[in-house]
């Protein structure tokens, strides 16, 4: 708290602006820029761009951290790319490709079982449709959208840890699940902002917005943000 000059009272902290999504994107461009991109946004920028790499790697990419998830599917796709590359390969192939993310003997045998079903269902190329994405065991909204989103540039929502705590902390959303934030956006978020939401939050959640002692003394969205549950911060 300060104290004013002319009554020597002590003033609170200043009063919150009303939260703009608008003016927050902008900044959030500017404040993330510095950072490495999210994992999947920077495996589509090396050319990963079809919705069966766009998949497998979002399923590598869970409890998985992206500094691991960029390399490891990087080395999958180095060795097999399409369906029927990846369809190609043992389960025991595919875990030795992406041994070093989480659960991979698990993710392996998810990821074969895809290809296969790619290559002899739709011809070896996955569609742009979240009812055949969610339908391989273990594709859940978040892995869906974020393919159909990057990949086929639709308009969808990937909602990760990131973009549900960072939204609830703003205040723009009162959720206590991913699965709601998500709902809520949908309603909420301007569609312009559906798959860059994504791109935006995971290096600004990682590096700014953490989840222990945000950095809410250098953030740029400050001024707007509500802080919901920081009782610690930087």
């Amino acid at each position: 708290m300060a104290m004013t000059q002319t009554t020597g009272r002590l003033r609170g902290p200043p009063a919150k602006k009303p939260f703009d999504i608008r003016v927050a994107v902008r900044r959030l461009r500017k404040a993330v820029a510095p950072f490495p991109k999210a994992a999947l946004f920077e495996l589509a920028a090396l050319g990963h761009t079809s919705v069966f790499e766009q998949l497998v790697a979002c399923i590598i990419s869970i409890r998985t951290r992206d500094e691991t998830t960029v390399p490891v599917a990087r080395r999958l796709f180095a060795r097999a790319r399409t369906p029927a590359e990846v369809a190609g390969l043992t389960a025991g192939e595919i875990d030795e490709l992406i041994h070093a993310s989480s659960f991979h003997e698990a993710k392996a045998r998810q990821i074969r079982d895809i290809a296969v079903r790619a290559r002899d269902e739709y011809g070896g190329v996955l569609p742009c449709d979240a009812a055949v994405l969610t339908s391989f065991h273990g594709v859940g909204p978040k892995c869906a959208n974020l393919a159909l989103g990057i990949a086929c540039g639709h308009h969808s929502i990937g909602v990760d840890i990131h973009v549900h705590r960072v939204t609830n902390r703003w205040g723009y959303v009162q959720t206590t699940t991913p699965e709601r934030t998500m709902a809520v956006l949908q309603e909420k978020l301007p569609r312009l902002y559906w798959v860059e939401i994504n791109a935006l939050l995971v290096p600004f959640g990682k590096h700014v917005c953490t989840g222990v002692a945000p950095k809410c003394s250098t953030c740029p969205l400050l001024d707007m943000c509500r802080q919901v549950g920081v009782t610690r911060y930087r």
